[in-house]
């Protein structure tokens, strides 16, 4: 079982655009200061409440690992951002409970003093690592955590997606867009356009149409994660959205390559996290009167 070299030192991203968190970090700091445990805070978080931060890159390379104070979305970014020095992270989440960010606010105390004695568990998740090769040969790369979406960027616009694993041709894709997503992934876009969800631990892609314009040959698929996708966009214009984060534009010509990131996000969780328990209450599973 993974466990950290050391719990020494801990770097803080904060929710965006919520000076009103303030309070909150304060008192959380003050928890992990209590148990030993040295905080800073990224320059751009720390900005955002008034006190003095560090600037990203070198919080990154002298952290233990790296907590993200708000919900799904603060993680998500933070995990992308942070990917290239591979450091666990743990969401506490500073709202409802979240897929990602399960550790609330009461639980601090007592998940800090099981994390001292290692009494917590550290998941690896599948990342998507990619590249764009435009028309001209320039070639953009990019890392995803949830997903990769191409759609059209004008609303209610069709596109046209070719796709291939291996370099050989196996769908065309017609309607509002297609998700290419990760296990992890697979409870966001891709569970609302009617894609399947995956255990997160497991090692494949989503691929699911949005809105396909024809039912005969266009069904969420699953495929492992060693296999290469490519994809291009014919005819319509369209555009790549990167974890819903990043957002480039595909001409005819360009092509969009994904595989499967050599190194996944590490995120440290509750030993009794359980996975199905967070489903079922975040989607109502069971629930009657739903």
């Amino acid at each position: 079982m993974k466990q950290l070299l050391q719990v020494k030192r801990a770097g803080f991203i904060l929710k965006p655009d919520t000076p009103e968190i303030r309070p909150l970090f304060e008192r959380i700091r003050k928890q992990f200061e209590q148990k030993g445990i040295e905080v800073m805070i990224g320059e751009k978080s720390a900005r955002m409440i008034g006190v003095e931060g560090t600037p990203f890159e070198k919080m990154c390379e002298a952290a233990d690992f790296l907590v993200s104070l708000g919900g799904d979305g603060t993680l998500l970014s933070l995990v992308r951002r942070s990917y290239g020095f591979h450091k666990p992270v743990v969401g506490i989440n500073a709202g409802n409970l979240g897929f990602l960010a399960d550790i609330t606010i009461e639980d601090v105390d007592t998940f800090l003093d099981r994390l001292l004695i290692g009494e917590y568990r550290i998941d690896d998740r599948m990342m998507i690592e990619g590249y764009i090769r435009k028309k001209s040969g320039t070639k953009i790369s990019f890392i995803a955590f949830n997903d990769v979406v191409i759609t059209s960027p004008e609303p209610s616009k069709m596109v046209k997606v070719n796709a291939s694993i291996g370099g050989e041709r196996f769908n065309s894709y017609t309607g509002d867009g297609l998700i290419i997503s990760t296990p992890t992934g697979s409870t966001a876009y891709n569970l609302s356009a009617g894609g399947p969800i995956l255990y997160p631990l497991t090692q494949a892609f989503i691929i699911t149409p949005v809105l396909a314009h024809s039912l005969a040959n266009q069904r969420p698929l699953v495929v492992p994660a060693d296999f290469s996708i490519e994809l291009d966009a014919e005819k319509y214009r369209a555009i790549a959205s990167i974890d819903g984060q990043e957002v480039y534009e595909l001409e005819e010509g360009d092509v969009l390559y994904i595989g499967g990131a050599k190194i996944g996000a590490t995120l440290i969780h509750r030993k009794e996290h359980n996975y199905f328990s967070v489903l079922r209450e975040k989607l109502h599973w069971g629930d009657r009167n739903w």
